[in-house]
């Protein structure tokens, strides 16, 4: 922890007590629907993130006033949180609308929970719903009431990120008759090529998303920066292309191992808003408050990574294109030495042939002695798990069990040695039995259940 950063929140939020959400604007223009929305800090600092999402045969002439005021304002209250984190004001002012008590509790829950781990790296004590509250002027109007959607149809909405998790559900999804429709935020090449082989080009919201760049300077200044719950953007922004569509599903790809912990025995995920509870959560307001008529939910959540890895690897035409690589994703490459990297790497060795790997990663990640304080990180040799999308410890001990032991008295890489050292006497679960898994805490409608079992069936043999 850092008691440097822990002073410095202390003196911001008394040089900076209210945030305010100021106002949100929309139009169209050549075909696109622009968003902008106005926060300030203190009255100091000033923010107008924007969002561009471009209609192609769509319009959002049919979508009801209220919902659309509801659904723009929504996206804001996601968004806000990104540009509160640096100084973490005591007050936030919401002027668009005012929100009730059990509104304000599912946001302040949000904003906590989501943060944790921003919280937990710069020594910041938040787990109270007292450490903030939000504040709305007198005659300020309520949200407005939930709606009932006539012009929902059994159409999907995909968000793509292009990795393994998202390519398994465009590929379970291709069993689908209703239409589908892939989204992204800010795409990759990754993402956009991944959309291009599932042959959704023509039915692709490619949606822009701009920070301000005086949220940057203010970090460059020393305020206060970490990880935010990004996901509940996307999740809030997927229900705004639901309804400018009519495609009433919303498919995400977050698995079961969401929902671990990132630091043992605490509330702390790096993955919150991808976590069951967030999806449990998010369904349950947007029924509640801005319409009955969304079904968002997580195709591969009955899944562990382990399964994931065995669809995935059915489907080589995938394997060229797909990157799950933070530090690579601007070069559209694989770091070769980060978490998700070496995640990546040996939830697909149980599956694939080393020289497969080797053709995709570029190097054999269980030769590479440097990787080893990651290895333990990973395996739950270390205190910690990496801050980073990646999965379950007891997936990640069967993959490297697994590979270790098919070797059969032969020279093991030098990560797999280290991994047998140090837990050869424990007894983790198979790879075969891991094939088992069935997490039953899930939002998935007969139909998607139905399709996601045949899928995995057919993948459930490991490589020999």
């Amino acid at each position: 922890m850092s008691n440097n950063n822990l002073e410095k929140f202390k003196i911001l939020r008394e040089k900076y007590p209210l945030f305010t959400y100021e106002s949100y604007s929309m139009d169209v223009q050549k075909n696109e629907l622009h968003l902008k929305y106005h926060f300030s800090l203190a009255g100091k600092c000033n923010f107008y993130p924007n969002y561009t999402i471009p209609l192609g045969k769509f319009s959002i002439d049919h979508i009801n006033s209220d919902l659309l005021h509801s659904l723009v304002f929504h996206i804001g209250m996601a968004e806000l949180v990104s540009y509160w984190k640096a100084a973490c004001s005591p007050e936030v002012l919401i002027k668009p609308f005012k929100m009730n008590a059990d509104q304000q509790k599912w946001w302040k829950q949000l904003y906590i929970l989501g943060l944790g781990e921003f919280f937990y790296l710069n020594g910041i004590e938040a787990s109270s719903f007292d450490f903030f509250s939000f504040s709305f002027e007198k005659y300020t109007q309520p949200v407005p009431r939930k709606q009932l959607i006539e012009t929902h149809h059994d159409g999907v909405i995909i968000p793509v990120g292009g990795g393994k998790d998202s390519l398994v559900t465009l590929s379970v999804l291709s069993r689908e008759e209703n239409a589908k429709m892939a989204m992204a935020i800010n795409p990759g090449k990754a993402t956009i090529e991944s959309v291009n082989l599932a042959g959704l080009k023509d039915n692709f919201f490619s949606i822009q998303r701009t920070i301000d760049p005086a949220l940057i300077e203010l970090n460059r200044q020393g305020f206060l920066n970490g990880h935010t719950p990004f996901s509940s953007v996307v999740a809030f922004v997927s229900i705004l292309v639901s309804s400018i569509t009519g495609h009433k599903n919303i498919a995400l790809s977050n698995e079961s191992s969401a929902n671990e912990a990132t630091i043992p025995g605490t509330t702390i995920n790096h993955q919150y808003s991808k976590s069951y509870g967030f999806e449990k959560d998010f369904r349950r307001y947007v029924s509640r408050f801005i319409s009955p008529d969304y079904n968002y939910f997580s195709l591969l959540r009955p899944l562990n990574e382990l399964q994931i890895a065995a669809i995935f690897s059915q489907n080589p035409k995938f394997f060229s294109i797909f990157r799950s690589c933070n530090v690579g994703s601007k070069t559209n490459s694989w770091c070769c030495n980060c978490p998700k990297c070496l995640f990546t790497y040996i939830m697909l060795a149980p599956f694939l042939e080393s020289e497969k790997l080797v053709e995709i990663f570029g190097e054999n990640l269980l030769e590479k002695e440097s990787l080893i304080p990651l290895m333990k990180q990973l395996s739950g040799l270390a205190a910690e798990k990496p801050f980073e999308c990646v999965g379950t410890i007891d997936e990640v001990n069967s993959a490297l069990r697994e590979l270790w032991h098919e070797k059969n008295g032969e020279e093991l890489p030098v990560l797999l040695r280290h991994h047998k050292e140090c837990t050869g006497e424990i007894r983790f679960k198979s790879v075969a039995e891991q094939m088992t898994y069935w997490n039953g805490f899930n939002s998935l409608y007969q139909h998607y259940t139905d399709l996601l079992r045949e899928s995995l069936e057919q993948s459930i043999n490991p490589r020999k």
